[in-house]
């Protein structure tokens, strides 16, 4: 079924849960020729449990025996008070509000491996995420499974000089609107600010045609509000960010709720007014882009995929436009949401940990120097630069969390990684189209594959050699750009930009101070977080997670100017 349809879906549901049993008591009882009267109400719902709980115990038993055929045992289950364990997810909603992120979730390394590689063939994104993200997101790459991503691999195959002149266009750009802050003493939200910088080169990138978002008027300090993730403006910019935003959000909150989420919507589709914001943005361009094909081809001119955008490299491969506004709103959100978020991420530890920013400094002028750009041979040498890049992307990757669904087959996944001690040591069974959760953020902070430290922001285990040794045999423990088949199109791109982009900052900055008088109200970390274990106890932001990863309310910074190189 087409995942838009969710309410022809959720209709159908309801009839094999609901109307299927009272047809059937109604069959029951009209062969018997008996007469409920007053009891009929009760005697329906109880019938309608029963035959739930029937089908439950039938459906269990059989994973059972498919489980003991397979020589695995079933996935060991939380059993609420409630019926349908509603009490446990009430319990899980309330938490987020004031929880660190993805602290009452748990995931095993080994098991993500066989989602994300040795057993790809297994796994798909599943009807249950496509439908939750089809109206924002749609045909595009991140919300469909096998040969979509066919279009877009050979634009990235390759590393492209022309990337390093937009980083530069607009790094400058955004380092303009740095100084002049900082020449004022004045603060900046550089989570907005990142967020712009990495959507123009974005835009440039994928449209050749800029969208301009670091001309719009920027957070005020003490009067911007805070946004669905970060600050809110309120102008054209704003509106669509927010819409952007509150999409992803509407997105995570359905995943929160889990099978039963078009209930809530299904009278009105929560996403359509914000894809329709975006939509705006997205369409001409598409339309541009067509017509711009529709006269190349009319001429007979042809240009080499080096040559081109993505966009033009989309209008090459297929005429519809939805498709390729699908595709491009897609890599929109790659491009501009992770890259900004590492970046903010980036600039946090390198405020709250000062020696790393003044060694990575020295590391930044004595391969470039105060003034000139750095270079694909610079970024490979730079080994200290590609460590606090590493590190960052470790404790904070920006996509910390993913779904798949296994295929109409059950699978067992291979034996558990040395996180938790197993009572049981045979492996478990994974039902067929069945959800599953894969966390990388916590695989990457996880103690029995990181050490004892893993909580700990240290770029040195991405330097000396027993440390790195032990990821080199274990590729899997670290995989904030995905593994495996669906393994991230635009890697290089991310780290060349983010590279590029610290060589430009440390030529003028070597200080960096958080700014947290300006945080909105509401977006600093609690003060229960200092009771807690791991790195809540003493983490000065609040790290949140929608489709991305992200910093709640913004992060309000002040860079402070090198006097000299």
């Amino acid at each position: 079924m087409n995942p838009a349809y969710y309410r022809v879906r959720l209709l159908c549901d309801l009839f094999w849960i609901l109307l299927l049993p009272v047809l059937v008591l109604f069959l029951i009882l009209s062969q018997t020729q008996y007469r409920l009267g007053f009891l009929s109400l009760p005697a329906h719902v109880a019938f309608i449990f029963l035959w739930g709980t029937t089908k439950d115990l039938y459906r269990r038993s059989m994973q059972e025996k498919e489980a003991r055929l397979l020589g695995a045992r079933l996935i060991p289950c939380v059993v609420g008070k409630w019926p349908g364990n509603i009490d446990v997810l009430l319990d899980m909603m309330r938490a987020f509000k004031s929880s660190y992120v993805l602290d009452i979730i748990s995931m095993d390394q080994e098991h993500t491996k066989f989602v994300l590689a040795t057993g790809f063939r297994h796994f798909w994104r599943g009807p249950a995420q496509k439908e939750r993200m089809e109206t924002l997101l749609g045909e595009g790459i991140f919300n469909r499974d096998d040969d979509h991503r066919a279009t877009a691999r050979p634009f990235f195959a390759r590393e492209r000089i022309l990337d390093f002149e937009i980083f530069e266009q607009y790094c400058s750009r955004t380092l303009s609107i740095i100084s002049s802050l900082s020449s004022g003493d004045q603060p900046c939200e550089v989570q907005d600010l990142y967020a712009r910088f990495t959507l123009d080169a974005a835009s440039e990138f994928l449209f050749g045609r800029n969208l301009d978002t670091l001309s719009a008027s920027l957070p005020v300090p003490e009067c911007t509000t805070m946004g669905p993730k970060g600050s809110a403006t309120g102008d054209t910019w704003g509106s669509f960010a927010q819409a952007f935003e509150m999409a992803q959000q509407n997105i995570t909150s359905r995943g929160r709720i889990g099978y039963l989420w078009p209930l809530f919507e299904f009278f009105s589709d929560k996403n359509e007014r914000h894809v329709k914001v975006i939509h705006q943005w997205l369409d001409p361009l598409v339309q541009q882009a067509l017509e711009a094909k529709r006269r190349a081809d009319s001429a007979g001119v042809m240009s080499p995929i080096a040559e081109k955008t993505f966009l033009q490299h989309l209008a090459d491969t297929t005429n519809d436009p939805v498709a390729i506004r699908d595709q491009l709103l897609n890599m929109l959100l790659a491009s501009r949401d992770t890259t900004a978020g590492v970046l903010t991420y980036l600039t946090y530890f390198m405020a709250i940990h000062p020696d790393v920013t003044a060694r990575l400094r020295a590391e930044v002028l004595d391969h470039c120097g105060p003034t000139k750009p750095g270079t694909f041979e610079n970024f490979r040498n730079m080994k200290y630069m590609r460590a606090v890049i590493n590190e960052t992307l470790r404790l904070f990757p920006p996509v910390p969390l993913n779904v798949r669904e296994t295929r109409s087959s059950p699978c067992v996944f291979p034996p558990s990684d040395p996180s938790y001690l197993q009572p049981d040591s045979r492996p478990l069974y994974m039902p067929a189209k069945t959800p599953i959760v894969y966390l990388p953020l916590l695989t990457q902070r996880n103690p029995a594959l990181w050490g004892d430290d893993a909580d700990a922001f240290d770029p040195e285990r991405w330097i000396q050699p027993e440390r790195i040794a032990k990821f080199t045999a274990n590729p899997a423990m670290f995989s904030p750009f995905s593994a495996g088949p669906r393994i991230c199109l635009g890697q290089n791109y991310a780290y060349n930009q983010m590279s590029y982009f610290l060589v430009r900052l440390l030529q003028k900055f070597d200080r960096f101070t958080l700014a947290q008088e300006f945080q909105p109200e509401g977006s600093l970390p609690p003060i229960e977080w200092k009771d807690r274990s791991g790195r809540q106890r003493f983490e000065k932001v609040w790290p949140s997670a929608a489709l991305t990863l992200y910093v709640k309310g913004g992060m309000w910074v002040r860079f402070h100017k090198a006097s000299s190189p």
